[in-house]
C-alpha cells in the first residue's frame, strides 16, 4: 500500500492535534497498517476498533511481556525494570500481581473516596472561580484538572498532602520526557521512577509498621492464602499508579472540557439535564481517548483481521483511531453528550488488562462535571491550548480560559 502521510511514531504530530484524517485514511484503506520508524524495524498500526478488541481479548496470542507495552525498544536492563510492572506482565504473573493488588480498588475502596472527590471538586471549582474574578484569565489545566487525581492518589496511598507536588514533578518528568518544555530526557525520566521508587518504600514501611484504612496497607499485608508483593512488585506498581492514575485523569478533564468548549450546545445540554453525566462521561472518555496506544507482541505466527503478523513483530493498538470508527460509532466526529451505544475502548479494550482505576477514573470525572456544570455559566477560550509531545499519553500542558459563574 501507499505509505501514510503521517508518521504515527512522531511526536510531533501528537503535539499539533490528534491526527484523526490520517487514523480515518489509514483505517479505510489498511487498518493493519505498517508503520516504518527510523529508530527501529517498524510496527503495525491498529487502527479498527475490531483488531483493537480481539487483540486485546487475546493475550495469549499477544503478548504485554515479550516487548513490553510501549513501542520503543529498550536495553537489558531497562526492559528488566519494566518487567516488573503489571501492565507488562502476562499470566500467570499478571493474574497473581492483579489479584493482590485489586484489593485497593473494590467498590467499598472507591466509594469510601466519593465524599473526598465531592470535597476536592467544590475547593477547586472555589479557587477557580476566584482565580477568574473579572474576566482574569486562567490556565484550566493546573487549576482544574490536575488538582483532583493528584489529591485522589495522595488519598489512596496515605500520602501526606505537602507530597501532592512531588508526585505531579514525577509524572511530568515521566511522560514528558519527549517535551522539551518539561527540559526531561528519558535518563531524568528513569530518575523521576526511582525517586518515587524510594517514595514508596518509605510510604511501604510506615504502613508496615503502623497500618491505616488505604491502599498501601492493604497491599503490604498478605491476602488470605498468604501471599503478598514482593518489595519490586509494590513499588513498581506504585510507579504506574501515580502515572495511570494522574495522567489519564488530568488529560480526559481537560480533553472534555475543550470538547465543551468546542460544543457549547452540549455544554448547555448537560446544564439542563444533569442526569446525562454518566453517559458525558464515556462520550468524553472516548473523545479524548487519554492514552494513545499500547504495544503487544504475538507469540507465534498469527493474523490481524485479513493482515498475517510474524511472532517478534510490533503491533500499536491505537485507541483513538478505534474510537472514532464509523462501523461502530454513529457520526464518530461528532461529540454527543448521549450517546446510548458507546463501546469505547479509553480503558484499553476489554480482556486482561483492561484498566483497574475505571471505576475510580469514572467517579472522579462525574464529580467533577457535575460540579462544574452545576456552578459555571460557561467557560470560554482564552488563547489556543499547548499539548503534550508526546506518542503515548494525549496530554494539554497548558489551557487558557475565562471563567463565568453561575448566577442564580
Amino acid at each position: 500500500m501507499t505509505a501514510s502521510r503521517t508518521d504515527l511514531k512522531n511526536p510531533d504530530v501528537y503535539e499539533k492535534e490528534m491526527p484523526h484524517d490520517a487514523f480515518d485514511d489509514i483505517r479505510r484503506r489498511c487498518p493493519v497498517y505498517w508503520q516504518p520508524e527510523d529508530d527501529g524495524p517498524g510496527y503495525w498500526a491498529l487502527t479498527r476498533h475490531a483488531d483493537v478488541t480481539a487483540v486485546s481479548r487475546d493475550s495469549a496470542t499477544f503478548s504485554s511481556a515479550l516487548g513490553t507495552t510501549q513501542i520503543d525498544e529498550f536495553d537489558d536492563e531497562t526492559r528488566l525494570k519494566q518487567a516488573a510492572m503489571l501492565i507488562n506482565l502476562d499470566a500467570p504473573e499478571h493474574t497473581r500481581l492483579r489479584q493482590l493488588v485489586s484489593r485497593g480498588f473494590t467498590p467499598r475502596v472507591v466509594k469510601q473516596l466519593e465524599g473526598r472527590i465531592r470535597d476536592i471538586c467544590e475547593r477547586t471549582v472555589d479557587e477557580l472561580i476566584e482565580a477568574g474574578r473579572d474576566g482574569a484569565v486562567v490556565d484550566f489545566v493546573p487549576l482544574v484538572s490536575a488538582p483532583l487525581p493528584l489529591e485522589v492518589i495522595a488519598a489512596l496511598l496515605g500520602a501526606p498532602a505537602e507530597d501532592v507536588d512531588k508526585l505531579y514533578d514525577w509524572s511530568n518528568r515521566m511522560i514528558g520526557w519527549d517535551d522539551p518544555e518539561y527540559g526531561s530526557t528519558q535518563a531524568d525520566g528513569e530518575l523521576a521512577a526511582a525517586e518515587i521508587f524510594l517514595y514508596a518504600n518509605e510510604i511501604a514501611a510506615r504502613r508496615r509498621a503502623e497500618p491505616r484504612d488505604d491502599i498501601v496497607s492493604a497491599l503490604v499485608r498478605p491476602d488470605e492464602h498468604g501471599d503478598t508483593l514482593t518489595e519490586m512488585e509494590f513499588c513498581m506498581f506504585f510507579v504506574l499508579l501515580v502515572i495511570a492514575g494522574n495522567e489519564t485523569t488530568r488529560n480526559a478533564i481537560t480533553g472534555g472540557m475543550q470538547a465543551f468548549m468546542d460544543h457549547p450546545d452540549q455544554w448547555r445540554r448537560l446544564q439542563h439535564d444533569p442526569g446525562l453525566v454518566p453517559s458525558a462521561v464515556e462520550e468524553i472518555l472516548r473523545w479524548v481517548s487519554p492514552v494513545i496506544g499500547f504495544r503487544r507482541t504475538p507469540t507465534c505466527p498469527a493474523t490481524i483481521g485479513e493482515q498475517s503478523v510474524d511472532r517478534g513483530d510490533k503491533v500499536v493498538l491505537y485507541y483513538p483511531a478505534a474510537n472514532r470508527d464509523g462501523d461502530v460509532f454513529e457520526e464518530p466526529h461528532r461529540f454527543d453528550i448521549g450517546r446510548e451505544h458507546n463501546p469505547h475502548v479509553a480503558f484499553g479494550g476489554t480482556g486482561v488488562h483492561f484498566c483497574l482505576g475505571a471505576h475510580l477514573a469514572r467517579l472522579e470525572l462525574k464529580v467533577m462535571f457535575e460540579t462544574l456544570a452545576r456552578r459555571l455559566d460557561r467557560v470560554e477560550p482564552a488563547g489556543p491550548a499547548r499539548r503534550l509531545r508526546s506518542n503515548f499519553v494525549n496530554g494539554v500542558k497548558a489551557m487558557p480560559v475565562r471563567i463565568h459563574p453561575r448566577q442564580d
